[in-house]
């Protein structure tokens, strides 16, 4: 049945009218098309026939009265004026069960070499989100393999948690944990912008056989068009709509936000938007937060989307732009410190910058106790951290400094902590507030 309504969906594409157009100029890099721009809307694909018979893809990004202005998708060598352009339309997705497992390109074609059955349903890229007042609320607590995300940082079905991290601190070693650990029913993640020699590396060596099995990997790498690393975060949010229409519940990994906003204004400036938000064109605002609004919880009856969005900020800057937009909008955030991720700890996560808005209502009384205790420990240790470093703190002068001192090495080792389930997390928890760092619990 699925099989024959793919086919009728393959059918129903096939294109019975064609248009063509004309290269009429060519000017920083965008290609004005005359006798498409009755025919042609934003977002539609457009390929271009080149000298010596090749051929090259390209996507509407603005249209005049007379011309379409197409972005092309790659080197546009060959490309003339008087040379046939045929509007292709806007493509759509048709995910099926059968990607998970898979490594696909933004427009569902297969990158892992074998053949990818495709889905009957043709969806849009930019679908809207579940309407609010229908939407369910955020729903359990998720057990994650991680003590620290168990406890101090909870994550529940639904919510939508942002990882804001400079290079090199641990980021992509932290989401292959999450996407192995967290329990969900199928995990989709979109490698946006990624270094091309790092797809293999992270599907096969970070991520794993135990993570490809429930994964769909969408990737688009950095030397791809703007479009298509723009495109992978949607497509990766329409498998994720997908399977979250049949019922489970996804965890969303995206990787990065900043680099989906980047090719964004790359589109946008070639189609005449003003930079305006420190280099930034004024619809990135909306772009991001109309992609993180398509996650969450799901209507009743369908499931729900567990997302994750990682930022690349630099120097550990939360208020640049991105940073500043996506956490507006999100139900926590994580924040990874390059000084402790050279200093040797991973996950390098800063615990008291970081928050997730899950509690109080995701822990109980008893468990809310032990994580106030340990933010307060953490907390007062921070506070005369330079002091204590300098030797210049005196034992016996402030109580509860004294017990964070004592209490510190055991709580910082208790973040790297792997545990089966919430109830070990706690219990692992409890005993790294009671020990000193004479017997602070061992590190996985």
């Amino acid at each position: 049945m699925d099989q024959a309504l793919a086919i009728a969906a393959q059918i129903g594409e096939e294109r019975l009218i064609r248009y063509f157009g004309l290269v009429h100029a060519i000017q920083a890099g965008v290609v004005l098309v005359s006798g498409l721009n009755n025919h042609a809307a934003l977002g539609d694909r457009v390929v271009f026939d080149l000298t010596g018979g090749a051929q090259i893809q390209g996507e509407v990004i603005a249209l005049q009265a007379r011309f379409a202005a197409i972005l092309p998708e790659g080197p546009s060598e060959g490309l003339h004026i008087g040379a046939r352009a045929e509007l292709l339309f806007a493509p759509r997705l048709r995910p099926g069960p059968d990607w998970v497992g898979r490594i696909i390109d933004p427009l569902g074609q297969p990158l892992d070499g074998r053949p990818l059955e495709q889905g009957g349903a043709a969806l849009r890229y930019r679908a809207p989100p579940p309407p609010a007042a229908s939407r369910k609320r955020l729903g359990e607590r998720l057990d994650t393999g991680l003590a620290v995300f168990d406890t101090l940082l909870p994550i529940v079905k639904g919510q939508r948690l942002g990882l804001f991290a400079g290079s090199g601190v641990g980021k992509s070693t932290l989401l292959s944990a999450l996407a192995k650990g967290v329990s969900a029913d199928v995990v989709v993640i979109a490698l946006i912008g990624e270094r091309g020699r790092e797809l293999r590396e992270f599907v096969e060596e970070v991520l794993g056989p135990e993570g490809m099995a429930r994964a769909v990997v969408v990737a688009a790498t950095s030397d791809q068009s703007p479009m298509m690393r723009r495109r992978c975060a949607w497509a990766g949010m329409t498998v994720a709509e997908y399977f979250r229409d049949q019922g489970a519940h996804v965890l969303f990994l995206a990787d990065s936000i900043t680099r989906f906003a980047e090719a964004h204004r790359e589109i946008a400036l070639a189609g005449g938007e003003s930079p305006s938000y420190r280099g930034f064109p004024p619809s990135v605002s909306n772009l991001i937060m109309a992609l993180a609004e398509r996650s969450g919880p799901g209507p009743a009856g369908a499931g729900d989307i567990t997302a994750l969005f990682s930022v690349l900020v630099a120097g550990s800057d939360m208020e640049e732009p991105i940073a500043d937009i996506l956490r507006g909008v999100l139900d926590g955030h994580i924040v990874l410190d390059r000084a402790i991720a050279e200093r040797g700890r991973f996950p390098a996560i800063d615990v008291l910058r970081s928050v997730s808005r899950s509690l109080p209502q995701a822990a109980s009384e008893a468990e809310n106790s032990l994580i106030a205790r340990a933010r307060a420990m953490l907390g007062s240790y921070a506070e005369s951290e330079l002091m204590i470093r300098a030797g210049l703190y005196a034992a016996g002068s402030d109580q509860m400094l004294d017990e964070a001192v004592r209490l510190y090495p055991a709580l910082d080792n208790f973040v790297t902590l792997k545990a089966e389930n919430t109830a070990e997390s706690f219990t692992l928890l409890a005993e790294a507030l009671a020990r000193g760092p004479q017997n602070a619990p061992r590190a996985m």
